[in-house]
């Protein structure tokens, strides 16, 4: 009496996902002739036609549907329970909590930590989002094991002489103009070309990199000034003026917004830092790790 197996469960689930036994094979690095062969015995074991073929691909039957939903379900159950055992096998586990200022919690940081959640099933990881200085006195404090700061160009000299520092990313910076801006067609444009713009500023804790308008531009046009990023970028979106916008934030940019490179001698950037104590943990030092993967993929992009 033919039988239910994951593999065939799998197969199933892939033709019913593409459409078709030979995207599915090729998807699954099968042979379509194996495809065929664990389809019909899936369809032998539930004692009806599963797929109804046809010239433009595959579509489920009444009993197809039944047994792709049950699929579906059984092998999100298997992915959960492999992600649990891999746990019990980490040697990373526990909590681990990771402050950030702003910026770097729009996507750099909350990429890194789904990274180590995939990496490390076993390890809770915490985002605490605040001010530089109040995540350096958490870090002393020990309420805190990594904090991604941002220094350089414009930002206080913080004192971290007692702490360990990594670099992450070197950012440049560049100005968000909606698509329709006469700037959003250009590679890049010169702080000449930024003097009649009207800026969209920051409004921020005192010291953090909350960006007014171009750092080296002289007698900027401030229109407005927001506290959260997605209140600026709305303003921009909304055709009210530009803004300032590092690098690490370009994965949150949302649609109908262009980022355009400055060309500025003048700017000598800064840096994204993650910042522990002298002997960081394991977890610690996993998380660097995935910030500093992040921060290249960020690169690459």
């Amino acid at each position: 009496m033919a039988e239910f197996t994951l593999t065939g469960l799998r197969i199933v689930h892939q033709v019913a996902a593409t459409g078709s036994f030979t995207r599915a094979a090729e998807s699954l690095g099968y042979t379509q002739s194996a495809v065929s062969r664990q389809v019909a015995a899936m369809e032998a074991a539930a004692g009806a036609p599963i797929f109804d073929r046809g010239r433009r691909g595959v579509a489920l039957t009444p009993a197809g549907q039944v047994l792709v939903r049950r699929a579906t379900e059984i092998l999100a159950d298997l992915a959960t329970t492999e992600l649990e055992l891999a746990g019990l096998r980490d040697r990373l586990a526990g909590r681990l909590t990771v402050g950030a200022y702003p910026t770097a919690a729009m996507a750099l940081v909350p990429q890194a930590i789904a990274r180590v959640a995939s990496g490390h099933p076993g390890l809770a990881v915490v985002l605490d989002e605040a001010s530089t200085p109040a995540l350096l006195r958490r870090l002393r404090a020990g309420r805190l094991e990594v904090a991604v700061i941002g220094v350089g160009h414009g930002l206080p000299d913080y004192d971290l002489s007692d702490l360990r520092q990594t670099t992450v990313l070197q950012g440049d910076l560049l100005v968000a103009v909606p698509d329709t801006h006469r700037f959003a067609s250009h590679a890049a444009v010169t702080v000449a070309d930024l003097a009649q713009e009207q800026w969209i500023a920051g409004d921020g804790a005192s010291g953090e990199p909350q960006f007014g308008a171009w750092p080296t531009l002289s007698s900027p046009r401030i229109a407005r000034t927001a506290r959260s990023w997605s209140t600026r970028l709305g303003l921009v979106a909304a055709g009210l003026g530009i803004t300032v916008v590092p690098t690490l934030a370009l994965p949150a940019l949302p649609a109908g917004l262009r980022a355009v490179a400055v060309t500025d001698s003048g700017w000598t950037g800064r840096a994204t830092v993650a910042v522990t104590r002298p002997r960081p943990s394991a977890q610690a030092q996993a998380m660097m790790t995935a910030l500093q993967d992040e921060a290249a993929r960020l690169r690459r992009t």
